[in-house]
Formats: C-alpha cells, structure tokens, sequence
C-alpha cells in the first residue's frame, strides 16, 4: 500500500508570519480610548500600494484596490486623531496576504494574515527616518469569531478589516518605540500654537452660527453688543450718582434752634 501525504506549501514569507505570530496576536479595539503620545506626530500623505502583494494558501481573493482602500481606511481611522507640530509621510507595500477561506472545524481551521513593508518619512527634513522598510506581518484578531475559523463565521471584507486593523495597530506600535523620531524643539511647538491659534480665531470670526432656520449670529458682533451695553449702563449709572450728588449739594441748609440764653 502507498500512503498518500499532500503537502501544502507556502510562500516563504507567509510561512515566517504564521511561525512568528501565532502566539503574538494584535489587539485593535482600542479606537475608543485616547491616542498613545506620540511626541509631535500628525499625518500627511499616507500612501498604500498592493502592486506586489501573493495570494498565500487557503485564501479568499481580494483584488489590489479593495486591499488598498482597506489599509488606507485604518490607518486613516487610527493616525488622523493626533495634531502634532511635525509631519510625517507612511508608504505601505502590501507583500501578501491570506483572507481564511472555511475550513474544516476543530480539523483546519486557516487565519487570515497580512504581510507589510512600511517606510516613514519625516517632512521637514526631507528624509525616511529608516535605512530600510520595515516589516510588518499580523494575523488576525483572535476572538470568538476567530476560535473556530474566521472562514465560517465571517464575510470576507470584515476579515479584510480585521488585519487591515491589525497592521495599522503595529505601525502604532512601531512608531511608539521610536520616540525619538517626534520630539519637537520648543519653537517649533511655540510657532505651531500660534499658528494654531491665529487659525482658530480666524475660523471663530468668519464662521456664522445658526440658532434657526434663516437666523444667524456673528459672535464678534455680539460680543461688541454686549460691551456696548455694558458700557452704557456704566454711563447711566455714573450719571444718576452725579445728579443725586448735586441736589444734595444745592438743597436749602438745615436750620437749628437757638441755643437758650
């Protein structure tokens, strides 16, 4: 008798993300909770390509722009909350992927996974801030969903949506143990404060408020009004002391009794 053996084999980087993650799963659900300080960070371009990226074994297709859109909407979703002074550019190469196809439960169970090269660039100095792209590689969330094969229990764009997730998440991380990569000088923060600010009073004072349908309010306006007002009643009130005060002065004096012989 021949035993038969099928043998699946992976492309060389997908074999290295599943060996070095499977104990090392991300965690992204923290979009509710305040950004992790990351100095003067603030995004500019962000730049997702999927020109390169292999299918890997056990894998639902996605076409290039879904991968693209998807990677683009987390990290927007996640870098876009922080208004640092500095700029800074990702570029992200997609290099492969796995979105789990069903599976066998208990028996096969694939997970899905993402492979990235990411490069940063810091804008005012013109330059990556790394020699080389760094890679990195996520699996999926690991969840209920997930336990028994994210294949049988979810559609294919939330799979794409949990590593997308996932991969912006460990850029976060990335970012985080670099800090020395977003530390602002204090006039660069001073100058972006006041930038900041001249930009906030500009925006208070063209921006008309709306308090109903055809009614609306400059509160610059407003604001003279009132001191305006203020003032007046200031004024009235000085006056009414001066009149009290002169027809003291001019009343008749008083007229006491003579003192008795």
């Amino acid at each position: 008798m021949h035993r038969i053996r099928s043998v699946t084999r992976l492309p060389a980087a997908l074999v290295a993300a599943s060996v070095l993650l499977l104990s090392a799963c991300t965690y992204s659900e923290d979009l509710h909770k305040p950004p992790v300080p990351l100095g003067d960070f603030r995004l500019g371009h962000n730049v997702v390509v999927a020109s390169k990226m292999r299918k890997g074994p056990l894998s639902r297709h996605v076409e290039e722009e879904e991968m693209v859109q998807a990677v683009t909407a987390a990290v927007e979703e996640r870098f876009r909350r922080y208004d640092g002074s500095g700029l800074y550019h990702l570029g992200i190469s997609i290099e492969g992927y796995v979105i789990a196809a069903p599976g066998v439960p208990l028996l096969l169970k694939p997970r899905s996974a993402l492979i990235t090269n990411v490069t940063l660039w810091d804008d005012k100095a013109n330059k990556k801030l790394t020699e080389e792209p760094k890679r990195i590689e996520v699996l999926e969330s690991f969840n209920e969903e997930t336990f028994i094969g994210s294949g049988l229990t979810m559609a294919r764009e939330e799979q794409l949506q949990n590593v997308a997730r996932n991969i912006a998440k460990e850029i976060q991380n990335w970012l985080e143990e670099n800090p020395q990569w977003f530390e602002a000088t204090p006039e660069e923060i001073a100058a972006d404060e006041a930038e900041r600010a001249k930009a906030s009073s500009s925006a208070r004072k063209d921006a008309p408020r709306y308090f109903g349908e055809g009614v609306t309010y400059d509160p610059e306006a407003i604001l003279a009004a009132e001191e305006a007002a203020e003032a007046k009643a200031e004024a009235a009130e000085r006056a009414a002391d001066a009149a009290e005060q002169g027809n003291a002065l001019g009343a008749d004096p008083i007229l006491l009794p003579d003192s008795a012989e």
